[in-house]
C-alpha cells in the first residue's frame, strides 16, 4: 500500500470490501500453515477480517463502513504508530498476492476511500510451482520444513494403485453427447438480465515505485481554493486527454504532484475554453527542470568537495600515523603512449608523463601544467566533469592533455565551458571509460582535423566547400588585370573628354 501522506490513512476513512471466492477448508489450510509463516499471524487476521466482511454464502460488495471498525476489531490504537502498523500488515497481503487496494476520491468530501479486493490463496500445486513464493517460505521456515509441508498438503495415490505404470485413456463424455440446447431461438430478456445484475468494476490505476502516475485526486488535494484556475482544473475530472497531457509532460521532465500544481496555477496554461495549453506548460516545465538539475549539479558539486575534503584529511591522518596505503600504479601500454608537449620534454621523459596521466588525479595534473594558482573557471569546467559527467579520473587526463595540445599547436582554439562540455559530452556518448579509449579517441580526432585541414588546402585555403551533387561548376570568369604601364593624359585628351562629358548630360549624341 502507497502512502505518501498517513494523513491519507486514518480510522475515520470509509472503505469497502470485494470477494468473488469463498474460502474451502483448503484455503483455511493453506493461510494457517503456509501463508502465515510468510506475512505472519496479524496479516492473516487482517485477511480473515476482511473477508468475513462480505456474507460468506455470498460474492460482491459488503457494506460501507469506516476503518475505525478494522482498528477497534484489531486492537490496533488509531494513531500515527497503528496506522502505519495496519499499512505494514495490508502491504505483506498485497506482496504476496493476497489483497489489492484501490483508493478513490470522493469529490463531494473532498477526501478519500479506499476498498480492498481481497484475492483467493493458491492452492498447493499452484503455490508450489510459483517459485518466488516458495523460496520465501523456504527462507522463513527452512528447507525441509517446506517439503515437509508439501507432502502434508498432498494426498499420495494408494501403494496398490497401478496408474503409473499403465496406459491412461480418457473415457470420459464430452457436455454435448449428452445434453442439446435450443439455439434456434435467442432469449434477449435473460442476457439482458443477467448484464445487468452483473457487478460491474474499474480497473485501478497501478502505481509503480519509480514511475507513478498523477490521479485527478492528488492534483486537486494541492490545488489553492482560491487560484483564478481551479475551475479548470476542476474539469481535469472528467477530461481522461487532459490527465494524460499532465502525466505525459510530469513524466518527460521528472515533476512531481507538487510542481504539476505549481505548474497549473501558471497564467496562460489554459484557452478560454479550458483546454491545456501544451506548448506553454511544456515550456515552463522545461525551465524548471533545468533550474532543478542546475541546482542538484551545484549540490553535487558541493558535496563532492567536501567528500575529497574529508577524504584529504584521512589520508593525511593515516600518513602521520604510519600507515598509509598507496593505490598500485596501473602501467600503461606503449601503443596507447601519448606524446610529451613541449613544456614537459625538459622535465620528464614519455614514460613519466603517460604514468602520470595514467594514475595522478586530474587536481594534480593541473598543478602541473599551471604552476602558480591554477584558473577558477577551468577548475569548475573540470569539477563537474568528474562529478556530474562521472568520468573517469585517467579520461579527464588525457581530455587535460588533448586540450593543452590545441592550445599549444599554434591553432586560434580557446578552452571554455562550452567547447570542454562538447568534448566529454561526445566521450560520454561514445562510451570512452578508460584510458585506452581514450587515447583512441584523441587520435581519431587528430584524423579528422588532418582530413579539414588537408581539404581546406586542395579548396584554396577556404575551411569548408559546399558543392552540389549533379550541378554544373561555375565558369571561370577572366579578371582583368591592371596593365603595368599606366600613361598619363594630355591636355588635349583631357578637353576632348570633358566635351563628351557635356555632350552626354545634355542628351546629344557625338558628332552633332
Amino acid at each position: 500500500m502507497r502512502i505518501s501522506n498517513i494523513l491519507h490513512f486514518t480510522e475515520n476513512h470509509q472503505y469497502c470490501v470485494y470477494r468473488d471466492f469463498c474460502l474451502s477448508p483448503l484455503d483455511g489450510k493453506m493461510l494457517g500453515l503456509v501463508y502465515q509463516p510468510m506475512v505472519g499471524a496479524f496479516a492473516v487476521s487482517l485477511f480473515r477480517l476482511l473477508a468475513e466482511q462480505v456474507p460468506l454464502e455470498q460474492v460482491g460488495y459488503s457494506g460501507i463502513e469506516q476503518q475505525r471498525k478494522l482498528f477497534l476489531t484489531l486492537g490496533i490504537d488509531p494513531s500515527e504508530k497503528g496506522r502505519k502498523f495496519l499499512i505494514e500488515q495490508a502491504s505483506r497481503l498485497e506482496a504476496v498476492g493476497l489483497l489489492q487496494t484501490s483508493r478513490l476520491y470522493v469529490p463531494d468530501s473532498d477526501d478519500y476511500m479506499y476498498e480492498y479486493e481481497l484475492q483467493a490463496p493458491l492452492g498447493p500445486a499452484e503455490f508450489f510451482r510459483t517459485q518466488h513464493l516458495t523460496l520465501l517460505l523456504r527462507d522463513k521456515i527452512g528447507k525441509f520444513a517446506v517439503m515437509a509441508l508439501r507432502e502434508q498438503m498432498f494426498s499420495k495415490e494408494p501403494e496398490e494403485w497401478p496408474g503409473a505404470t499403465y496406459n491412461k485413456e480418457n473415457i470420459s463424455v464430452p457436455f454435448y453427447d449428452i445434453f442439446e440446447l435450443n439455439t434456434h431461438s435467442i432469449d434477449y430478456e435473460l442476457e439482458q438480465a443477467i448484464a445487468e445484475t452483473a457487478l460491474t468494476r474499474q480497473p485501478g490505476t497501478q502505481l509503480s515505485g519509480e514511475d507513478e502516475v498523477i490521479n485527478y485526486a492528488d492534483i486537486i488535494l494541492r490545488f489553492p481554493r482560491e487560484s483564478r484556475n481551479r475551475a479548470f482544473v476542476e474539469a481535469l475530472r472528467f477530461d481522461a486527454e487532459g490527465m494524460g497531457v499532465v502525466n505525459y509532460v510530469a513524466r518527460k521532465y521528472e515533476l512531481s504532484v507538487q510542481d504539476i500544481c505549481r505548474l497549473l496555477d501558471e497564467d496562460d496554461i489554459f484557452d478560454k475554453n479550458g483546454a491545456i495549453v501544451l506548448d506553454e506548460l511544456q515550456y515552463k516545465a522545461n525551465l524548471q527542470f533545468r533550474q532543478g538539475k542546475r541546482r542538484k549539479e551545484e549540490r553535487e558539486v558541493t558535496v563532492g568537495k567536501i567528500v575529497s575534503l574529508r577524504s584529504d584529511e584521512a589520508k593525511a591522518q593515516e600518513s602521520t600515523s604510519g600507515n598509509a596505503s598507496h593505490p598500485e600504479e596501473v602501467a600503461v601500454q606503449m601503443e596507447y603512449y601519448v606524446d610529451v608537449p613541449p613544456q614537459f620534454q625538459s622535465k620528464c621523459d614519455i614514460h613519466q608523463y603517460n604514468m602520470m596521466l595514467r594514475n595522478e588525479p586530474y587536481t594534480r595534473l593541473l598543478k602541473i601544467f599551471f604552476p602558480g594558482t591554477i584558473p577558477d573557471n577551468l577548475l569548475d569546467i573540470f569539477e563537474k566533469i568528474d562529478l556530474n559527467y562521472k568520468l573517469p579520473g585517467e579520461v579527464i587526463n588525457v581530455l587535460i592533455h588533448y586540450l593543452m595540445q590545441l592550445l599549444t599547436s599554434g591553432g586560434e582554439q580557446r578552452i571554455n565551458r562550452n567547447f570542454v562540455d562538447a568534448i566529454a559530452a561526445n566521450m560520454l556518448l561514445k562510451q570512452v571509460s578508460t584510458y585506452e579509449k581514450a587515447v583512441q579517441y584523441i587520435r581519431d580526432q587528430a584524423k579528422v582535423k588532418e582530413k579539414v585541414a588537408g581539404a581546406a588546402e586542395k579548396n584554396g585555403g577556404r575551411g569548408r566547400t559546399y558543392t552540389n551533387r549533379g550541378a554544373k561548376p561555375k565558369p571561370e570568369i577572366p579578371i582583368v588585370e591592371k596593365s603595368g604601364g599606366d600613361q598619363a593624359v594630355s591636355e588635349e585628351e583631357f578637353a576632348e573628354l570633358l566635351k563628351m562629358a557635356e555632350q552626354m548630360q545634355a542628351g546629344k549624341p557625338r558628332g552633332m
